[in-house]
């Protein structure tokens, strides 16, 4: 009978500080509700209790502290400079209302109007982004689900065919034992497989194509060869190429939405990671017809030429869409995908998961099914901002609002304007600015989706999955009888 396996020792135990908080908060209670010592002990278990409470709450906040700081810092970047306009503005009001005796103020029904239609917009815009943000994390969490589900099934359910009988073929007497190690190499192939899905999820959403990043080591497995072709570059179209295409279509005609999408244009940020050199963006542009097509195509692909019709010639306006050339390719999350069905396929063949019958074999494509969905619905999120023509009017309206409104309190409240204008706009530009932070939730900044340490949480998990976890011929652990 094989020994009872032994977790790995050796292997690094990852922590959430908030947790080892948790458990030192829940000692110090269990230490202090015991009454069976007398009251020196007491009282000294209530000082240390005392100052124990003390440092674990002072160590909570700093633990927290840093993230929160750093989220407000972003916001408070991001809108100082309108804020500092706006105050700058109501001061001059003022100035020209108190010292040179301008008749300036407005009628009270003006503002009422603007704030209706302000809060309206604000509400919606942040709705907006923050389902967004959540839909992220849903499909997230759902793809780390079927990951633990999947692997939990194949460590369980995927074991070797019973050896054939003496009299049908002659085994050594080592045959058997080599044959079990080798389904389980096998099966923590298939299990690593699933893990590198989620890694490469994560580069795939980030516009990021290749091997060559330091989290892969240790999660694709060592005999999985895959090279992308040279000429590859991610399929992932980020908000910069459909901005491009916005203003491309916009221009027709001379709009003026073009030259306001130009002028306002928001800075690209560090969460929104992409490899993209400008000189690529400047061939993106190029490849823009007048009327872009519907269809979403690579950033690489080629549109063939449209024959013009002299009967029709609003014919030779549209975009014709290319099929995929030869230097087409498929992102390295279906790669995988692909490996995984395969790998099943094959376990299918060899007998490995006869356990389970067909509906087990059933069950397992399900799964990698659920994963390209789960894919798809993370490539949504990322593949759609919010209309460029919607945050232009937004801020339209805000800047308008927020610049008649000094007009409407000068006469009221005087020099008193000036904090309140300042704090009214100090509230408006922050509710947007925390709606263009979290609209984008899959880069790197503090107010994205830690996708990092939800990967490092799976893979932990799976690591003591395949070193701690007894498969399915193997006797359980847990059960002393």
């Amino acid at each position: 009978m094989p020994d009872d396996p032994v977790p790995n020792k050796e292997a690094p135990m990852h922590l959430n500080p908030v947790l080892t908080s948790q458990f030192q908060l829940t000692t110090i209670i269990v230490a202090l509700s015991s009454t069976d010592d007398d009251d020196d002990d007491q009282h000294e278990r209530d000082e240390s209790f005392g100052i124990s409470l003390h440092s674990l709450v002072k160590q909570l906040g700093q633990e927290q502290r840093p993230a929160r700081e750093a989220k407000a810092e972003k916001i408070i970047s991001r809108i100082w400079g309108p804020v500092l306009t706006v105050t700058i503005f109501s001061a001059g009001v003022a100035v020209a209302q108190e010292i040179y005796k301008y008749e300036l103020s407005l009628s009270n029904n003006v503002v009422p109007l603007l704030s209706v239609v302000v809060g309206l917009l604000l509400v919606f815009r942040n709705g907006t982004s923050y389902d967004r943000y959540y839909e992220g994390r849903k499909d997230i969490g759902s793809m780390t689900s079927t990951v633990r589900n999947f692997s939990r099934l194949i460590w369980i359910q995927v074991v070797a065919p019973p050896p054939p009988k003496k009299d049908e073929g002659h085994l050594s007497s080592g045959a058997p034992d080599q044959h079990l190690v080798d389904i389980k190499a096998e099966k923590i192939y298939l299990i690593k497989l699933l893990l590198s899905f989620v890694y490469a999820a994560v580069h795939h959403l980030r516009g990021e194509t290749g091997l060559d990043y330091e989290d892969y080591d240790g999660v694709l497995p060592p005999s999985f060869t895959y090279t992308p072709p040279e000429s590859a570059t991610s399929r992932f179209i980020d908000a910069n190429t459909l901005f491009n295409r916005y203003v491309a279509y916009s221009s027709i005609g001379g709009g003026i939405a073009a030259q306001v999408a130009s002028q306002t244009r928001r800075p690209s940020s560090s969460r929104r990671a992409s490899h993209t050199s400008q000189q690529q963006q400047l061939q993106q542009e190029q490849q823009v017809r007048s009327v872009p097509s519907v269809a979403i195509l690579s950033d690489d692909d080629e549109r063939a030429p449209t024959p013009t019709n002299e009967r029709t010639p609003l014919v030779g306006q549209h975009t014709a869409v290319s099929m995929p050339s030869a230097s087409a390719y498929l992102p390295l999350p279906l790669v995988l995908a692909h490996e995984i069905t395969k790998t099943i396929y094959d376990f299918k063949k060899k007998g490995y998961i006869e356990v389970g019958g067909p509906a087990g074999y059933n069950t397992m494509n399900t799964m990698v099914n659920s994963l390209v969905d789960q894919l798809t619905s993370l490539e949504r999120v990322g593949t759609t901002p919010i209309p460029t023509s919607y945050g232009i009017h937004l801020k339209q309206c805000v800047t308008l609002y927020l610049f008649s409104l000094p007009f409407t309190l000068v006469s009221t409240m005087h020099w008193k304007m000036i904090p309140l204008v300042t704090l009214v706009s100090f509230t408006l530009m922050g509710i947007e600015g925390i709606a263009d932070e979290i609209e984008m939730p899959f880069g790197r900044d503090q107010s994205d989706l830690p996708l990092e340490r939800f990967c490092a949480a799976l893979r932990s998990e799976v690591e003591y999955l395949i070193g701690s976890m007894p498969q399915g011929t193997e006797p359980t652990p847990f059960r002393t009888n």
